[in-house]
């Protein structure tokens, strides 16, 4: 089970990359994490990763994604191209610091390091509540909001209580399935994740042959008192 952690002992260095706010975490090594946060967080809760990391021997560098953090009013979207754009700029970066390098993503940062990351040389990639069928999310939000494709397709953006639905960006995700992802991976999952299908991550993960581990009663962003526990032993099992 997960130890006790002494979250005011590990070190961090604030750095900038290319113009993105990052950190790294803990104490001089020759391996690291790359820690890709999911939407409405940021680089600093990256922290109890972090210290499960360092206690493993890994350093961990965290970053903002576009309009989060210290990034939160810049007019720089957070779609799949920036993403993209950023992670690759993170990876160069530490590709020159570490000698080894792995990845923790979670949910649509698991999405962006899916399209990112798929033919760089990462060790080994740790996904929590990951997106793996943006295309079905999206199909969804059409349902959940009273979208067709056809008014997207001609309006080009349309905006919802969620976020703003992009004709671009849904054509981007039809054309672009995941379809190559050979890092050796670890999935943590909840029962009750309501963005993505349990089919489809247990599709993902029987394609890739990722390692599956499902928390029954969690929700997408494993957020609840009980879910801090289940997470930093799937972290200790994984890292």
């Amino acid at each position: 089970k997960a130890r006790r952690l002494d979250f005011m002992s590990i070190t961090k260095e604030k750095i900038t990359v290319g113009g993105i706010p990052a950190i790294i975490w803990g104490k001089s090594a020759d391996k690291a994490y790359i820690h890709v946060h999911g939407k409405c967080s940021r680089k600093e809760y990256a922290r109890g990763f972090a210290e499960i990391a360092e206690a493993k021997g890994f350093q961990t560098i965290s970053f903002d994604l576009p309009q989060h953090g210290e990034r939160a009013d810049e007019d720089y979207p957070c779609d799949i191209w920036n993403g993209m754009a950023d992670l690759c700029k993170i990876y160069d970066f530490a590709a020159g610091k570490w000698q080894s390098l792995s990845l923790f993503a979670c949910s649509i940062g698991a999405f962006f390091s899916l399209n990112a990351y798929a033919e760089l040389p990462l060790q080994k990639a740790l996904f929590q509540s990951p997106i793996v069928d943006m295309n079905r999310l999206i199909r969804n939000m059409f349902e959940w909001f009273g979208v067709t494709e056809e008014e997207l397709h001609e309006k080009g953006e349309i905006p919802t209580p969620v976020e703003t639905l992009s004709w671009k960006y849904y054509a981007y995700v039809r054309e672009h399935p995941i379809e190559k992802w050979s890092i050796p991976t670890a999935v943590l999952y909840g029962g009750l994740d309501n963005l993505q299908p349990r089919e489809a991550i247990e599709a993902f993960c029987e394609r890739f042959g990722a390692a599956l581990t499902v928390s029954e009663q969690s929700e997408h962003p494993f957020m609840a008192e009980s879910d801090a526990p289940i997470v930093a032993d799937w972290l200790e099992a994984n890292i």
